[in-house]
């Protein structure tokens, strides 16, 4: 079972290096590993997969002229797809050696899954486990399962909505489910937890093995927690929720309504960032927002 592993970079070189090494590490070795460069001001990438490109012919990596932004470079990836299983990889994760091993005996046991979530560690930047708040939170919310399992349906929908307790990075999708779907526009941080939305209402069902497989990392510079900080992720959220849950209505899906409309872990996220804020002098800036999305109506 050949699996595409997508790999849209701009960030961090030592990181993006460890990214792309643990994809080359794998016991499992069908797989393609594609690089697209959004852009990212240093030659040193271009430099180090032309190393790789040069030995490995399952390895291609290409430039952007322009810059595409994460949901442009996300969508460019996936039109590059072609085998039957993708990963789209954040370029600062870690796949455990037996990463692509679990997928591809998770797909074959379950061959019309739409998507597979693995078990997942967090990190921070320097490669240390952690465990912050938001992880809490995922841990608490995410499936008790001692072996691999299938979900689907307004049950799924409804944990998902409580609190989203996949890491996009780790999700191997079919590809035919995320290609026909694809990422919505006009979301960049919620674009992940979107595309779940539209595969599971789409009648997609997903695995879960809670085999350690992948390892997340989490730190102060990504996007998200930018955006998290001066509340714009907060802002995006509001909206999508609010949507969501109009659309659940609509099926009649009375839990997931409930769920969207409470979007309690998305709420209790943001009071948990106003000391942050604070401390990262952006308060003012981001504190009322932090705050109208945590009172906010239901």
């Amino acid at each position: 079972m050949a699996i595409d592993v997508m790999l849209p970079y701009y960030g961090d070189v030592g990181h993006f290096k460890k990214a792309v090494d643990s994809v080359l590490f794998q016991s499992y070795t069908d797989f393609r590993l594609v690089v697209v460069d959004d852009g990212y001001p240093d030659p040193e990438p271009a430099r180090y997969m032309g190393e790789i490109t040069a030995r490995d012919e399952r390895v291609t990596y290409e430039k952007n002229e322009t810059n595409l932004g994460a949901n442009g470079n996300y969508r460019k990836c996936l039109e590059m797809v072609t085998a039957p299983i993708v990963v789209v990889m954040g370029a600062d994760d870690v796949m455990l050696p037996n990463y692509l091993q679990v997928v591809a005996d998770g797909f074959a046991a379950v061959p019309d899954a739409a998507v597979m979530e693995v078990g997942v560690s967090v990190i921070d930047e320097h490669g240390a486990p952690v465990r912050p708040l938001s992880d809490t939170v995922k841990a608490f919310t995410s499936p008790k399962a001692d072996g691999r399992t299938v979900l689907h349906g307004e049950k799924l929908m409804t944990s998902l909505m409580h609190g989203n307790w996949t890491y996009f990075p780790s999700l191997a999708w079919s590809s035919e489910w995320i290609r026909r779907i694809g990422f919505r526009e006009g979301l960049d941080v919620v674009q992940d937890l979107a595309l779940l939305v539209d595969v599971i209402t789409g009648g997609g069902h997903m695995v879960y093995d809670p085999t350690l497989a992948f390892l997340y990392r989490r730190h102060s510079a990504s996007d998200s927690s930018v955006r998290a900080l001066d509340g714009r992720r907060f802002d995006e959220e509001a909206r999508f929720f609010a949507g969501e849950a109009d659309a659940f209505a609509a099926r009649g899906w009375k839990s997931a309504e409930r769920a969207a409309r409470l979007h309690l872990t998305s709420r209790f996220n943001a009071l948990s960032l106003l000391p942050t804020a604070a401390r990262a002098g952006k308060f003012a800036e981001g504190g009322k927002r932090l705050l109208g999305h945590s009172f906010r109506k239901f």
